[in-house]
This record gives C-alpha cells, structure tokens and sequence, in this order.
C-alpha cells in the first residue's frame, strides 16, 4: 500500500461522526474517500468544499434506516482524510485519485468518493474496471457531459462520461442538457440516454434503465441530476430532474438487481448558512451503503 495517509486508521473526519461507523481499514467494508477537486469548474465555484461538508452533515443522521428496518453501520465503514492534490495539471492529479482508488478497489473494499468536481469520475471508473473487469455505469446528471473537450481540456467536467466511456459502458438518467456537438455524437457512442423530459412516458422506466445495465456497475450521482427544488446547491443547475423518491427508488432496484462495485456523489457546490442540501448528500451516502450491505447481502 502506497497510500500518503494512515489509511490503516483513516485518520480523517469520520462519517456520521464518533458515534458513526468508525473503523479501521482493515476492518471495513465500505470506504469514503474524500475528493475535493475543484479545476475546471465552469460557471459557479465551490465543488472543493463539498466533502468537508458532506462529512459535518453526517454527524447529525440516525443510523437507523426506516426502509429497510436496519443499521449496517456494523458492517464497518473507513473514512479517509480529504486527498491533497497540489499537482501542476489536471491530468497529474487524476492520475493520482486513479492510483488511491485503485489501491483501495484492489482490497474489494466497497469505495463510495466524494466530489468535487465530476472530473474525478472517469479515473474512479478506470481503477473500477481494472479491478473488476467488464462494468457499466449508472450516471444520474442533469449533463450529459460527453464533450470530447470544453475549453481545449479534454479532462473537464463537461467531458467526464465521454473520458469514462473509454472504461466502460453508460445509461444516464434525468440528462436535460447537452450540446450540439453532443447530440450529433450520442448515437456513435456506448451509452444509452434516458432524457429527463419523456423518461416517465415509460411505465415501468426504472425497470427499463436496469435492463440496459451490465451484471456489475459503478454508479456516478451528479447532484444537479436531482430537481433544484430538492438540491439548489449546485454550481451548474438545471430546471427538472429527479425527486428524492425517484433517486432512491432507481438506486434501490438498481442495487438489487445487480452488483454494484463503487459510487461516487459530486459536484455539491455548499451554500454558506444553508445546510439541506449536505445533508440531502450525507442521507444519500448512508443510503448507499445501506442498499449495498442491508438489503439481501
């Protein structure tokens, strides 16, 4: 292990606070690796705080999850200290979240990242599918981010899942923003596209959005996928999207259905004195864990 913390007692602040689930590395079988990458950013500032925050909402949660009628906090959850990424590029410091995630995957611990900016998605999927072998990914956006560059930066956020398809195939669900350049490329690309404004014309669209996804997948959770009346604290947001209950209900079936080998949660841009939406983001990594570890596993 070449990690450049103690990941043996992840030393960080810990999900869900000291009355959480506080585990050592060994012991765990779920990791929170915070991520606070903030480079390409384009309109609203901020992804960089969105870990930090994200860890201080959980320690005001109930463990207990009244869905399913269970605490898997037992299970043992690590959470590691924010990455430090003072590297000169882009492209430097996605190498070096590829390299953590990889060490981590390499353990079969089950990684759920926390963003900072989407960017960090395509090298997650990349240590992801070298573990793993033939994954898709279940992407919730409001983008459909598959530029194959913005701003002359192939490594942007608004090319995360054209980067991540070079890994592995996509569904994107909620997607109610692309470009011209994008429209013209979908049908030459690995990814099927369930658009926010006929997706629900589907009667059983959840069910729909499951068939399209291979045995093992990588979920990536863009908090602008969800409706701004639920998540306003983005720093790209978009009219329409998921409820709360839609979010869950798609990630529950998901979960059920197939297995599901990493997650990651971005782009929460916090907004100062207005804690909801980092909550919204700490319920959300507990109900990835709990679907993970409390339902049939």
């Amino acid at each position: 292990m070449k990690f450049p913390f103690n990941y043996a007692q992840g030393d960080g602040q810990s999900f869900g606070g000291t009355d959480g689930p506080r585990s050592t590395f060994a012991e765990a079988a779920a990791v929170i690796l915070p991520v606070p990458l903030e480079r390409t950013v384009s309109y609203v500032p901020g992804t960089r705080l969105g870990p930090c925050e994200i860890l201080k909402a959980s320690t005001q949660l109930e463990l207990w999850d009244e869905e399913l009628a269970i605490d898997v906090h037992a299970r043992g959850v690590c959470t590691l200290p924010e990455m430090e990424l003072p590297f000169p590029n882009q492209i430097a410091a996605l190498a070096e979240i590829e390299r953590v995630a990889a060490e981590i995957v390499g353990t079969n611990k089950f990684l759920i990242a926390l963003g900072g900016e989407h960017s960090i998605t395509p090298a997650l999927v990349a240590a992801t599918s070298a573990h793993y072998g033939d994954i898709s990914i279940l992407q919730i956006d409001a983008h459909a981010d598959l530029r194959d560059e913005y701003l002359g930066d192939s490594n942007s956020h608004a090319c995360a899942m054209r980067r991540s398809l070079e890994y592995a195939t996509c569904t994107q669900v909620g997607i109610r923003s692309l470009s011209t350049e994008e429209a013209a490329a979908v049908d030459d690309l690995p990814t099927t596209i369930f658009y926010d404004v006929n997706m629900r014309e589907r009667r059983n669209w959840i069910r729909d959005v499951v068939n399209t996804l291979r045995s093992k997948v990588y979920v990536t959770i863009d908090c602008d996928g969800l409706d701004p009346s639920v998540m306003p604290a983005v720093g790209t947001p978009e009219p329409g999207g998921l409820s709360w209950r839609e979010l869950l209900q798609l990630l529950r079936a998901t979960f059920r259905e197939r297995e599901i080998v990493g997650c990651d949660i971005v782009e929460l841009c916090p907004i100062p004195g207005f804690v909801h939406p980092n909550v919204l983001c700490a319920r959300l990594v507990y109900k990835l864990l709990t679907y993970r570890f409390g339902d049939g596993d």
